[in-house]
């Protein structure tokens, strides 16, 4: 008997959940003293000097940090995003596409930081730099949803204007390697949901060849 994709839940709630834990988390952080907040920043954040020590737990902590509290507007897009995913594919497969766009793009960036830093010497700042936040997890899971999306003209147009709108970032000429990282985490999550598309296609086929071993 051919397992059953897990059901997901009705209303979401890790994404509020997940939300509203990294709104409060900006707030009192925000109350910190200037330096103990970039201390603490930074102790968390996937940048050269932490991965290069050893720190591989930021990679996780730092989806729980941000620099500021989130605008209303981005902080409702990331609940519309991360609630809809929760909604399609339940906690653990809107977890696991956040996890993938987040750890996938954090480590891409950090191998070409330590690059960089390496080519420029020890007066370059970047390995100490700040990187937090859910905006890696947030383009992932975005691209997911365009590149899973049924109508094949919908999703062609919606994962294409996704990627083009985060190459242009990027061929700028004040790109940041968080611009990289947004591009990197978005074709991740495109790649992601294209897998997710095969799978569920393949489990419809096999439904209706074996329909009774799908039961």
């Amino acid at each position: 008997m051919a397992p059953r994709p897990p059901r997901p839940p009705r209303v979401p709630w890790a994404a509020p959940l997940y939300v509203g834990a990294v709104q409060l988390g900006a707030y009192a952080t925000a109350r910190l003293p200037s330096r103990r907040r970039t201390e603490l920043l930074r102790a968390h954040s996937t940048n050269v000097a932490n991965l290069r020590a050893g720190r591989w737990g930021t990679l996780l902590t730092s989806a729980g940090f941000v620099e500021e509290p989130l605008p209303v507007p981005y902080g409702a897009a990331l609940l519309a995003v991360l609630g809809t995913a929760e909604r399609r594919w339940g906690v653990r497969g809107a977890a696991g596409v956040f996890a993938a766009g987040h750890l996938g793009a954090s480590l891409l960036v950090y191998a070409g930081l330590r690059a960089r830093s390496h080519l420029r010497g020890p007066g370059d700042p970047t390995p100490h730099a700040i990187d937090v936040g859910a905006s890696y997890g947030f383009y992932a899971t975005l691209g997911a949803l365009a590149a899973s999306v049924p109508h094949r003209g919908i999703r062609t147009a919606a994962t294409a204007g996704l990627l083009a709108l985060g190459t242009r970032p990027v061929l700028r000429r004040g790109r940041t390697f968080t611009d990289a990282g947004h591009l990197t985490a978005l074709a991740l999550g495109v790649a992601t949901g294209a897998g997710i598309r095969a799978g569920r296609h393949g489990w419809k086929g096999a439904k209706k060849r074996y329909p009774t071993a799908a039961r």
